[in-house]
C-alpha cells in the first residue's frame, strides 16, 4: 500500500469512528442518533450540489470540504444500515469497486473496448436484477430535466426519436400552442400537464443538440440572477427600490443591463 493509500484508509477509519460515536445511542449527538436513511438523503443531494458548483467556480480551495461533506453523507447512512444489520460502509465499497470492473472488463479482462459496452454492460445488470425494459433503472428522483434527458435518450436507442433538432423544434411550438389554449380555462391540473410537455420536449430538443438540459437551465437561472442583482444595483445607487418601480421601468432598466452585459461579454 502506497503512503498516499495508507494515510487515506486511516482517515477513512477516523471518519467511521467519528461517525459511531455521533450514533451512539447514549452519548451520541442529540440530532445525529435519531436521523433515518429517509431523513437525511435530501442532505446527499445538497452535497452533491454543493460540488457542483466548486467545481464550476474552480474553487479548489473548497472543493475537498465540499467532497468531504458528500462522503459523510456515505458514511452516515452505512452506518444506519450496519446499525440495522442490512449492510456496512464495507459493502458499499465492495459493491462499487465490483461493479467497475465488472463494467471495465477492457481494463480488468480482455474485452476489446467498444462504444456500446458500457450500456450492454448495465443493461446485464439491470437483467439481474429483474429491471427489464428500455427505461428501466433510471431513477424517479433525478432532477426533472436530467430525467427528462436520461428519458429520451433510452427511448432513442430504439428507434423512438425526432429525426433532427428541427423536428424537436416544431414540437415545442406545438406544445405551447396547447398552453395557450388551456389558459382561458386556466385549470391548474391540465396547465401542469401541458407545461410539463412542453419542459419535457425542451429537454429532448437540449439532447438533440448535445446539450445538457440542466446545465442549459442553470446557465440560463446565473444569468438572470447577475443581471437582476445589477438592476437592483443601479437603483441602490439612486437611493431607489425595485418595489418602487413600475413595471415599464423595470423593463427599461432590464434592457439596459442586458447591454451593459452583452458589451462586457464581447470584449
Amino acid at each position: 500500500m502506497t503512503d498516499s493509500n495508507s494515510s487515506a484508509a486511516r482517515e477513512l477509519d477516523r471518519l467511521l469512528d467519528v461517525m459511531a460515536r455521533l450514533r451512539d445511542p447514549e452519548t451520541g449527538c442529540p440530532w445525529d442518533k435519531v436521523q433515518t436513511h429517509a431523513t437525511i438523503a435530501p442532505y446527499a443531494i445538497e452535497e452533491a450540489y454543493e460540488v457542483m458548483d466548486a467545481i464550476a467556480q474552480q474553487d479548489w480551495v473548497a472543493l475537498p470540504d465540499e467532497l468531504g461533506d458528500l462522503l459523510l453523507q456515505v458514511v452516515y447512512q452505512a452506518r444506519i444500515g450496519e446499525e440495522d444489520g442490512r449492510f456496512d460502509f464495507a459493502t458499499v465499497a465492495k459493491s462499487i469497486a465490483d461493479k467497475m470492473i465488472r463494467r471495465h472488463p477492457h481494463v480488468f479482462g480482455d474485452a476489446t473496448l467498444d462504444a456500446d459496452l458500457w450500456e450492454r454492460n448495465k443493461a446485464q445488470e439491470r437483467a439481474g436484477r429483474a429491471e427489464y425494459g428500455a427505461l428501466a433503472g433510471i431513477p424517479r428522483h433525478l432532477p426533472a430535466l436530467t430525467r427528462a434527458g436520461k428519458l429520451s435518450a433510452r427511448a432513442a436507442r430504439v428507434g423512438f426519436d425526432w429525426g433532427t433538432a428541427a423536428e424537436a423544434l416544431d414540437k415545442i411550438g406545438e406544445e405551447l400552442a396547447e398552453v395557450k389554449a388551456e389558459l382561458d380555462v386556466a385549470d391548474a391540473d391540465r396547465l401542469e400537464d401541458e407545461i410539463g410537455d412542453v419542459l419535457f420536449t425542451v429537454a429532448n430538443l437540449a439532447r438533440k443538440l448535445k446539450l445538457d438540459p440542466e446545465a442549459c437551465l442553470r446557465r440560463a437561472n446565473d444569468k438572470f440572477a447577475r443581471r437582476f442583482n445589477d438592476m437592483e444595483a443601479l437603483l441602490a445607487q439612486r437611493g431607489e427600490a425595485l418595489a418602487d418601480q413600475d413595471l415599464n421601468t423595470l423593463e427599461n432598466l432590464w434592457q439596459d443591463v442586458k447591454r451593459r452585459h452583452w458589451t462586457a461579454d464581447s470584449r
